[in-house]
């Protein structure tokens, strides 16, 4: 029976390409499917051999464990380089998308909080 592995639900596209080439140069048998049109299905790596399980699952273990080292890495040097982008950088960057998402949250508010004002109105 076939036996779930990996979800590729918001999964990077070169993660889950990794992840298959790993799978394909271990030789372990595995299908994927797709989200479908609507994106309400499983987007996943299936097993075809449960024995397989535990061979697969330490492999993406230890693919993870060295994307994360990796990663925290990269972030390390970015930040030791001053060039890691902040707040202050994306609110210069792009300044219009920030009101726009302050007066979005504002107008959230706004109607979350306007039916308790209309009570004290009555």
């Amino acid at each position: 029976m076939a036996k779930l592995l990996f979800r590729l639900n918001g999964v990077p596209q070169d993660e889950a390409q990794d992840i298959r080439e790993l799978l394909d140069g271990n030789r372990i048998d595995y299908y994927e499917t797709s989200a479908g049109r609507w994106g309400i299905s499983v987007a996943a790596i299936w097993l075809r051999d449960e024995s397989q399980l535990a061979q697969a699952n330490e492999l993406i273990d230890r693919y993870q464990q060295e994307r994360y080292r990796l990663a925290r890495e990269e972030y390390e040097k970015l930040k030791r380089e001053g060039r890691l982008e902040g707040l202050l950088d994306r609110l210069r960057k792009n300044p219009l998308r920030i009101l726009l998402y302050l007066l979005a949250i504002a107008a959230v508010l706004y109607l979350s909080i306007l039916p308790i004002l209309q009570l004290g109105k009555t």
